[in-house]
């Protein structure tokens, strides 16, 4: 990695680029800051078409801003957090920006200005990088060290909303009057600007509207989920294929492997890919991956690939890593299985929201009895909660841009509401029996089975958007069968 010179924030771009400590150049000549200045070509594009969801940002603007009728509204994306002395993490707008804007690029801010009819909206960006100063190749963010950014008339044409320089808004925002609304946690200086404009209960209520609004896909976000979905699917059949690689090494290639369908069909995984093997799969967000891959152990596989536009999958399979569920394993796997499909059969317009969660509990709590690890009968164990011990976790949740999407939504709009066409939800219930269960017999101890699926609930029922990965027992082994002979 090349050594820069010190990265400049939005305020300094106008100044001069300071040197770095220890760097190997004390300075620019004038002749050289001259020959820098010039001899570059018009790089500007006048000819862009508007992003795919530009029409849907732009409803989704609209209803926004019929919800708060002369407030100022204030959306940013968020700045570059560093990960070590000088180097950043990889940048990930908040999802309340990219959901209006379908923008993605670090220190914007969306502003909604109130006026008599409505807003004036316009999104606030760092225009190219400055050539006369020197900022495009002295500075660590400048154009030639991490690439060109969109000009302002760029970002209109694709955007479809008017766009201004981002460095001229504190101060515009600092002398702002009347009632201001902000999403907090993402750009520290705009909240600093805002300290005694804001409150927390106003800001409250906005994170909350946008989370709710997001529980409605439409079509755009439907086929964003449908296309992450189907890579997610991809990315498991490439680790089906590399799975004697795996035992030779650890969790760790499977991790890699699947990120690099990510990668290349995505724009990153949605989450922490869990690639829990053996004794990890017990453990529900086992995202360390440094253990060993044994023949004859299940691999509980949770991962999710998040396209281009940020929205992403959530899918989860329980696979024998030697190909071949042991009659044990396969008991388990079945119940499971069999959860699932209940919860799936109650994903429908109108049915409550808890509705998929209970039914897939009942399934368990029935299995946990018949098994006699739990004292029936199996009204009292689902009162008293008794099979959660096992199950651990919620059946499900909103899936969406985030993995866990709508989070900040009322109960009542959610985990106490009904279900809407357009919704879309994972059902995904589980058996964990840890290794150090002396409750259980001595064989379960060890074994954990996740079976997880993206469903959209339709207008007759759902659809379930990772049905081309096999649930089904006996499809699992032939599936991995197929693909490793």
């Amino acid at each position: 990695m090349a050594e820069e010179l010190t990265p400049s924030t939005p305020e300094e771009e106008e100044q001069t680029v300071k040197p770095r400590k220890n760097g190997l150049y004390p300075g620019v000549s004038d002749e050289l800051a001259a020959n820098m200045a010039g001899g570059w070509a018009d790089t500007e594009q006048s000819d862009l078409k508007p992003i795919a969801q530009a029409a849907h940002t732009a409803a989704r603007r609209a209803a926004l801003s019929q919800r708060f009728p002369g407030e100022r509204l204030v959306i940013p994306s968020g700045n570059l957090k560093t990960r070590s002395n000088d180097t950043e993490y990889a940048f990930r707008a908040s999802t309340e920006y990219a959901y209006l804007t379908g923008d993605q690029t670090e220190d914007g801010v969306l502003v909604f200005e109130p006026t008599a009819d409505g807003h004036e909206v316009s999104i606030y960006l760092l225009p190219r990088s400055n050539r006369e100063n020197g900022e495009f190749w002295l500075s660590g963010q400048g154009e030639l060290w991490v690439g060109r950014r969109r000009s302002l008339a760029e970002a209109e044409q694709l955007l479809g909303l008017p766009a201004k320089d981002v460095r001229e808004l504190t101060e515009k925002l600092r002398e702002a009057t009347g009632p201001v609304r902000a999403v907090r946690g993402h750009d520290a200086g705009i909240e600093t600007v805002l300290t005694d404009k804001v409150t927390a209960e106003r800001d409250e209520e906005l994170r909350v509207y946008l989370s709710e609004a997001r529980a409605v896909k439409d079509d755009f976000e439907i086929a964003e989920l449908q296309k992450a979905c189907d890579s997610t699917a991809r990315g498991f059949e490439d680790v089906v294929k590399v799975l004697d690689r795996a035992q030779a090494t650890s969790e760790r290639y499977i991790e890699g492997t699947f990120f690099l369908r990510a990668r290349v069909e995505g724009n990153d995984v949605g989450y922490g890919s869990i690639c829990a093997s053996g004794p990890h799969a017990t453990t529900l967000h086992w995202v360390r991956n440094d253990g060993p891959v044994r023949s004859g152990d299940l691999l509980l596989l949770d991962a999710g690939v998040e396209t281009t536009s940020l929205y992403t999958a959530d899918v989860t399979r329980t696979l024998p890593v030697n190909g071949r569920y042991t009659e044990l394993q396969r008991k388990i796997y079945d119940a499971v299985y069999d959860a699932q499909e209940a919860g799936i059969a109650a994903v429908k317009p109108g049915a409550k929201y808890r509705d998929f969660h209970d039914a897939s509990q009942r399934v368990l709590a029935e299995r946990l009895v018949e098994w006699g690890l739990v004292e029936g009968p199996v009204e009292r164990v689902l009162e008293l909660g008794l099979q959660r011990r096992w199950t651990l976790h919620g059946t499900g949740h909103m899936l969406g841009m985030d993995v866990h999407d709508c989070a900040a939504a009322r109960n009542e709009a959610y985990v106490d509401g009904t279900l809407e066409p357009g919704m879309c939800l994972t059902v995904e219930p589980g058996l964990y029996f840890q290794a150090d269960d002396l409750t259980v017999p001595e064989g379960y101890r060890g074994i954990g089975v996740r079976i997880e699926d993206d469903i959209l609930v339709t207008e007759d029922g759902n659809r379930n958007l990772s049905a081309a990965l096999p649930r089904q027992a006996d499809e699992v082994e032939a599936w991995m069968a197929a693909l490793t002979a």
